[in-house]
């Protein structure tokens, strides 16, 4: 049976003993076995999920009416992690590639084991692209994700497998991760809601600190305004030893906005792209309907050069995938090949070997002052509000590569670096024309959401982007929430059992 239920509501019928986490805990499995050879979104069950819940529902039953009030607010709730980093030790972790196709996790991370201290139980990994590059969950290990409302589109990555899980149904809760748009892009697409936290907000660790030097960000993709509120409170961390800290939400309930925001929007697309008629649709309907609850709409231009920006996050995913590499190579021992991987992930690695670390440290420091000048921009503005996606999900192969672009991406070491640069720009540039919005909040390291306030005539979901300050994810949550009560936001899951009968 499908979960229509959010995991808050699941964690209550739990705590009240009137459903048990065993029958829960089966239920995903068992929708995980009737309906994911339809989607494509997990790549590994762990049956052994059944041991666990026999043992939390034995410690549940022993418990007092008080002593269950103490327990993980999420306790017996059954997730799906991530198969991109979010390791859990004992079980694989192949980062969508073939690379990775044998590797077993030694150790739980960070952010896996507060998730595993917020009571949930790990029920699988979900699917995404190699190593998590592309806006489209379709590696060639692990074949494409189909989106749950058509199964001819893509959910987009690299969290796709967590978004198309999530909105069939298969699971109450899913974590997700955020380098350059990976959990808002599938929310977009999918009609979900996707937080991408401030820097430092969640855990990381041990082994990796800086996750792309602060532009990668693990977390989750909710149906619920109150589930990512409850899972942000639940997950936040003041971690002292990272390279990045956030002091943690005081607040430990959402209450009500108590004032209007100055809210600004803008019409402008990141690297000069034009605006898609049905995401300025999208636009206009929220820029209205926020008008409406009593917010102050003002238009102005995108203050950040969205050019500059994407040619930096390019360098730095060349570097860090080099030393990625050079990592995977030692823990293999043997060098890495082109038939190790896909051709993007190629030419990315072999890309990064040619960047300085004079390059680099100008691209760290366009980074901080771009989010110093942002800071500047939200003294002014509560919210900067976009589309989350310029459009509706894709078809798959919308992007695919054609055979004159895979081999110049295989003979990539033949190219000066202005060359290759300008390769790796070419090689996204099409998918980037279509999820353009979502990467600048990475750079600077400041939350952003995307709130499913628009479908199109076909019926398909656009987010809208809500772009904050450092720390203000409070806010944000805040805005979500009146448009929730307001019946602005539309979250339903798809039912897929027509689909299975037909």
């Amino acid at each position: 049976m499908l979960f229509t239920e959010d995991a808050v509501q699941i964690a209550q019928q739990i705590r009240g003993s009137h459903i048990s986490i065993v029958d829960t805990v089966q239920r995903a499995l068992d929708n995980i076995d009737q309906y994911n050879p339809l989607l494509n979104a997990v790549t590994h069950t762990q049956y052994d999920a059944l041991d666990i819940a026999e043992a939390y529902q034995a410690k549940l039953d022993a418990l007092s009416d008080n002593q269950k009030e103490a327990l993980p607010p999420f306790y017996g709730v059954p997730i799906l992690l991530k198969d991109l980093g979010q390791t859990q030790a004992g079980q694989p972790s192949t980062s969508g590639s073939r690379l990775m196709k044998d590797f077993i996790a030694p150790i739980t991370d960070n952010f896996v084991q507060q998730v595993l201290d917020a009571g949930f139980i790990v029920v699988g990994r979900t699917n995404t692209p190699e190593f998590g590059f592309k806006n489209e969950s379709d590696s060639d290990f692990n074949g494409a994700v189909n989106h749950p409302m058509d199964l001819k589109r893509n959910p987009g990555g690299s969290s796709g497998g967590a978004a198309a899980a999530l909105k069939a149904g298969l699971v109450p809760a899913v974590t997700a991760s955020d380098g350059g748009g990976s959990i808002r892009i599938p929310a977009s697409f999918t009609g979900l809601i996707g937080l991408k936290p401030t820097r430092g907000r969640m855990p990381v660790g041990p082994g990796g600190y800086r996750g792309w030097q602060g532009a990668s960000i693990d977390f989750a993709i909710t149906r619920t305004v109150r589930d990512t509120w409850e899972m942000l409170k639940a997950l936040q961390v003041e971690q002292t030893e990272a390279a990045f800290f956030c002091p943690k939400i005081a607040q430990q309930e959402l209450t009500a906005l108590d004032r209007p925001l100055n809210i600004a929007y803008t019409y402008d697309v990141p690297a000069g792209y034009a605006l898609r008629e049905e995401a300025r649709e999208a636009l206009d309907q929220a820029v209205e309907q926020l008008k409406r609850l009593g917010h102050q709409l003002v238009e102005v231009p995108l203050p950040t050069d969205g050019r500059r920006a994407m040619e930096t996050y390019y360098m730095v995913n060349g570097v860090e995938t080099q030393v990625m590499m050079e990592s995977i190579e030692q823990g293999q021992q043997r060098k890495v090949t082109q038939d190790d991987m896909e051709p993007m992930s190629w030419a990315l690695y072999r890309s990064g070997e040619n960047v300085t670390g004079a390059d680099y440290s100008r691209v760290l420091t366009y980074w901080d002052n771009l989010a110093v000048q942002m800071e500047q921009f939200f003294k002014e503005y509560d919210v900067l509000l976009t589309p989350t996606n310029n459009g509706a999900a894709f078809v798959h192969e919308e992007f695919h590569k054609q055979p004159e672009m895979v081999d110049r991406l295989h003979h990539i070491d033949d190219l000066s670096k202005a060359e290759q640069q300008s390769l790796i720009w070419e090689m996204f540039d099409r998918s980037l024309e279509w999820t353009p919005f979502t990467q600048q909040q990475n750079l600077t390291g400041q939350p952003a959401i995307s709130l499913p306030m628009y479908h199109t005539a076909q019926g398909l979901p656009i987010g809208i982007q809500a772009w904050g300050g450092r720390g203000e994810e409070y806010l944000l949550l805040q805005l979500a929430l009146q448009l929730e009560e307001n019946g602005l936001l539309h979250t339903d899951i798809i039912d897929l059992s027509t689909q299975i009968n037909e």
